[in-house]
């Protein structure tokens, strides 16, 4: 006998959303072949790596041992933003919520001047750029974080597919792309750690296997790692809460009445994958959607990873109790100054509150016309 870890009701309910044929897109490649749409989605208890649900395709599944999508390693775009750049420079002391960073038109080293997804908006926080995802800010935290580092952290959080000399840049792991890609299997563990306040744990499909006289003769083995403390988590999942609370927001759709939710939206270049990860205290899932061979999304209205998404976490918390995470110690909040990004004195006029690590504050103000908003020695920007 093999104790499966998979709950039911909730990989039901994820089937009958993948299920959907509203979800079916065919159409012709670029060489005239007939292709269409597939997704991936995989739901984890956070606290045990306990894969509750997981399905690899749209519609009715036909084929045994057919492609398991869960683990076919995609461009992530945006949704590697708070693995790969928030996290890691909330850890190291390099970001805080209220960080100023201009999101200008800039060039970085010399060569590769990206752009966003929408337009460039000037001074923006840490918080609202991501809320809103601009790239340009994430870019610049990159940069004075390393890739290398960036690297460091995701392999901690159960990342296997980077490659560490060709995603060793700033385009590959500020804002996802890589090389070969992340699965939505390890998508969703990683977002998962962030759940469970910092510590990954390698998911597993199966808590044991007995034989005939009820004798355990296979267990798992899930290696665990603390990727950072557990109050950089819990501001990240502040951070995240944005996305979804703020009226900006990338994934406001997604919201649970009376629940706290996380999320983080992905789009690569010409649309060729569209992601929704996230979590709430209870599970965390991720959803990817797109073409077995790279083709254009061509989804009018809201992102369909994040529609399928956020229908399965509906479903799967409507006879869950209202929860939040929960707060640790060494979590304050001050007054920041909007013009700087620092905590606030009195000269400033223009102010408001904001949630820090006890032992990463912001330094004081120190006024309005002469003082450096973020350092990098590796971009330039023509203003």
């Amino acid at each position: 006998k093999i104790y499966s870890t998979q709950d039911v009701d909730i990989q039901k309910i994820m089937e009958d959303e993948m299920s959907e044929s509203r979800y079916i897109l065919s159409g012709k490649d670029t060489s005239g072949n007939d292709v269409t749409a597939e997704a991936a989605a995989v739901v984890i208890d956070p606290e045990t790596g306990y894969v509750v649900g997981a399905v690899g395709q749209l519609g009715e599944k036909t084929t045994a041992r057919g492609l398991n999508r869960i683990n076919s390693p995609r461009q992530t775009g945006s949704s590697i933003k708070p693995l790969s750049d928030v996290l890691p420079g909330i850890e190291e002391g390099i970001i805080t919520p209220a960080t100023i960073y201009l999101d200008t038109r800039t060039t970085f080293g010399g060569t590769w001047t990206p752009k966003n997804y929408n337009r460039y908006t000037g001074k923006r926080t840490v918080r609202s750029a991501l809320t809103t995802s601009q790239n340009i800010p994430f870019i610049k935290i990159q940069a004075e974080l390393t890739p290398q580092k960036g690297i460091e952290y995701l392999k901690k959080m159960g990342v296997s597919t980077l490659d560490d000399e060709k995603d060793n840049n700033l385009a590959s792991v500020a804002i996802g792309g890589f090389t070969y890609g992340i699965s939505p299997l390890e998508m969703a563990a990683a977002y998962a750690m962030i759940s469970n306040d910092g510590v990954y744990i390698k998911p597993t499909f199966y808590t044991k296997a007995v034989d005939s006289n009820g004798n355990i003769v296979l267990e798992p083995n899930q290696p665990t790692e603390r990727v950072c403390s557990v109050q950089t988590a819990y501001i990240v999942k502040d951070l995240m809460k944005s996305v979804v609370n703020d009226s900006a927001g990338t994934a406001t759709y997604t919201r649970i009445s009376g629940m706290d939710l996380a999320a983080k939206t992905g789009t690569t270049d010409h649309s060729y994958d569209r992601w929704l990860c996230g979590f709430t205290p209870y599970y965390a899932a991720a959803c990817w959607f797109g073409y077995d061979r790279q083709e254009e999304v061509k989804w009018s209205g809201t992102n369909p990873a994040g529609l399928i998404w956020s229908n399965i976490m509906k479903d799967v918390h409507s006879t869950l109790e209202n929860k939040t995470f929960a707060r640790p110690s060494g979590i304050v909040e001050a007054k920041v100054c909007k013009v700087t990004g620092c905590l606030a004195v009195e000269s400033c006029t223009d102010t408001y509150t904001e949630m820090f690590t006890q032992d990463n504050l912001p330094s004081k103000c120190e006024g309005h016309g002469t003082q450096r908003v973020c350092t990098c020695l590796l971009y330039t920007s023509p203003s």
